[in-house]
Parts: structure tokens; sequence; C-alpha cells
């Protein structure tokens, strides 16, 4: 809320330089707003009485802005990459499948690693988690188990991600 926005009947008022002005009426201090050629900004509204501030208030959206992007540049973002593996996959194939995910894994990703069942794979459920462990054999310098491997409808799913 700015200048004539502020329907509070007091307001506790804080110059430019940061300095207590005190306990005024809003008028007085969008008077006061007025004559340094600034703006009067609601800075803590949910204070008793609210705070104000004597801004320049394009400066001061400017500023938020720039906090905010700044903080973006900062944070990390996560993504969940995939690895698709058959039943029958030789081991040459899981070696480039494994490096594959290493080099996401080295980037900072998630990965996930699905083993995908057609036909009459499903009835050779059970040696496919030999699959996934020696996946996992080829990567555990770098990467630890999140989830375990689980049978997820025609699939058996793994997720792995950085060591710490």
């Amino acid at each position: 809320m700015i200048n004539e926005r502020i329907r509070d009947r007091e307001v506790r008022l804080v110059s430019e330089s940061g300095e207590q002005l005190g306990i005024m009426s809003s008028r007085e201090a969008l008077k006061l707003a007025r004559e340094a050629d600034l703006d009067l900004v609601k800075i803590a509204p949910n204070a008793k009485p609210p705070v104000c501030k004597i801004i320049d208030y394009g400066k001061y959206r400017y500023e938020l802005a720039r906090k905010e992007k700044e903080a973006k540049k900062k944070q990390k973002t996560m993504e969940v990459k995939e690895v698709r593996l058959s039943p029958n996959i030789d081991t040459n194939d899981l070696n480039t499948k494994a490096n594959q995910a290493r080099k996401f894994i080295t980037k900072g990703d998630k990965v996930k690693v699905t083993l995908r069942f057609r036909g009459r794979e499903m009835a050779h459920v059970n040696y496919s988690k030999q699959i996934l462990d020696s996946f996992y054999e080829r990567l555990e310098d770098i990467a630890v188990v999140d989830k375990n491997p689980k049978m997820e409808g025609r699939s058996m799913v793994m997720f792995l991600s950085q060591k710490r």
C-alpha cells in the first residue's frame, strides 16, 4: 500500500535514512513524504500501529525484484532423468545405460531406472531384480539408492541419487 491507499488512522513513520520519526497520523506522514518528493509505503501492515517508510516506491520495487531474482539464481533445481532397460539386456548395453546414468548423477539429477516388461517377460520378474542390482553395482561409487526396486504395473522402478 502506498500514499493515499494507506487508510490507517495512525502509523509509525521511518524516514528514508532509517531514522524513527515516531507515531503520527497518516495524513501528516503523507505530507512529510510529499515534502521530501518521495512516496509513503506501508512496510509492516500487521504491526500495531502499521510501519510506514518514506522511500522512492519505484526504486523499492526494483530492489525487491532484484533480491527475488538473486534468490532464484542461487537455488538448485533437481530433475528426474529416466533410464529404461529391458529384461533381456546385454552387458554392453547395460554398461552404456550405466554411463548415461552416471552423467545424469554427476550433474546432480536423480535417475529413475525403469525395467519394462512386455508379454511373456512378466513370467521372469524374479530375475529382473538381479539386473537392477548389477546396474546399481556399476554406479555405487557415486550413487545411492533412494527407493529400492519395486513393481509398478508392467515395470520395475528404482531411484538413484548422488552420494553426499
